[in-house]
């Protein structure tokens, strides 16, 4: 069996010293899509912000590439190749198109051509507006000059927080398109997604998080086909 990329094993964490987490179990190997769907406020972008040092963990660990990054910071924890996409305040409004990209870079040296051309490459509509302010996009676009500046990095991880929230119909079927040919050219997706019929229909795993602990592990198509699931958490 792969060893997982990246795991997080009995997390306990949140805000103010309330935990929000309450020992999540979580693994992403380096080929799939895995994603976190459960009901509001069942800590789901509190699991992903706490991978990425974003909320402090209290107690458990997180292991990436068999290295400890438990409460690493999350400049550092960007430099080992995982790279976030917020639900919200995901690019920078008075910039170009092309400088968002630029600036995702900001850890890089040398040229970073190689990079924006892989971009451009999988969001052909950023390549028209790249000199358009991105606080000027509609919300599907801009969340591809989100997701474009997170690939900047050239991750071997991206974490996904509710990349189809607020979108029109269209603009979901382009992201979770996107994030489909994202993984197929190598870069793992943990995601997590309220559109959650879709996403499953997409992953190869998934993890139903509900008050902070983990309730249903299995396949995308096996969560699917769950009745228990289905009738909760997919709408029946």
């Amino acid at each position: 069996m792969t060893a997982a990329l990246l795991r997080a094993s009995g997390v306990y964490g949140g805000y103010g010293g309330a935990d929000i987490l309450n020992g999540v179990d979580l693994a992403v190997n380096g080929d799939e899509i895995v994603v976190i769907i459960g009901p509001n406020g069942a800590g789901k972008s509190t699991a992903m912000k706490a991978v990425f040092g974003l909320v402090r963990i209290r107690e458990g660990a997180v292991a990436w590439d068999g290295r400890d990054i438990t409460n690493l910071s999350p400049d550092r924890v960007a430099r080992l190749g995982l790279a976030y996409v917020p639900q919200e305040r995901n690019v920078f409004p008075n910039l170009t198109v092309h400088e968002n990209l630029e600036m995702g870079a900001y850890i890089r040296s040398g040229d970073i051509s190689e990079q924006l051309a892989r971009v451009y490459e999988v969001f052909p509509p950023l390549r028209d507006k790249r000199r358009q302010a991105a606080g000027l996009l509609s919300g599907g676009q801009r969340q591809m000059v989100a997701m474009g500046r997170a690939m900047m990095l050239d991750p071997r991880l991206l974490l996904l927080d509710e990349p189809t929230a607020g979108l029109a119909p269209a603009f979901v079927e382009q992201i979770f398109e996107r994030i489909v040919e994202i993984n197929r050219a190598g870069i793992a997706i943990l995601m997590v997604e309220q559109n959650a019929r879709h996403a499953l229909a997409l992953a190869d795993r998934g993890y139903v998080l509900v008050n902070g602990q983990n309730s249903f592990t299995d396949t995308g198509p096996n969560l699917l086909a769950n009745r228990e699931v289905a009738e909760a958490f997919l709408g029946g």
